[in-house]
C-alpha cells in the first residue's frame, strides 16, 4: 500500500472519482458564461427581452409558454418558445432574438 492510504490499483478510481465531483462545477461555469452573453447581448441590443418575446409568441401562439431557449447561431441570436396550446398541442416557434420575426412555428 502507498503511504497516502491509495494502492496502485485503486488510484484511477479516486483520480476519475476526483474528476466527476469537477463535473457539476465546470457545467456551471459554462451555463454562467451562457448567462452573461445573454446579458450582454440584451445589453448592446443584439437581442430582445425575454418579456418582449413572449408577448410575440402568445401573439403567434396562444397558450401557455412552457419552455424558452436562446440559442446563438451564424444567423444571430433566435429564441425557441414552446407553447402548450388550449387544445393540448405543443407547438414550438423559433424567434429572431433581435427583430422578434416569428420565423417558424411547428408541432414538437
Amino acid at each position: 500500500m502507498k503511504p497516502n492510504g491509495l494502492s496502485r490499483r485503486h488510484a484511477p478510481l479516486a483520480l476519475l472519482a476526483g474528476l466527476m465531483a469537477l463535473a457539476p462545477a465546470t457545467a456551471a461555469l459554462a451555463e454562467d458564461d451562457d448567462h452573461v452573453a445573454a446579458r450582454e447581448a440584451l445589453r448592446r441590443g443584439e437581442i430582445l427581452p425575454l418579456t418582449r418575446i413572449l408577448t410575440i409568441a402568445q401573439r403567434a401562439e396562444p397558450g401557455d409558454v412552457i419552455e424558452v431557449e436562446l440559442d446563438r447561431h451564424r444567423e444571430g441570436w433566435r429564441y425557441k418558445v414552446k407553447v402548450l396550446t388550449p387544445g393540448g398541442r405543443v407547438r414550438k416557434l423559433r424567434i429572431d432574438a433581435r427583430t422578434g420575426a416569428v420565423l417558424e412555428v411547428k408541432d414538437d
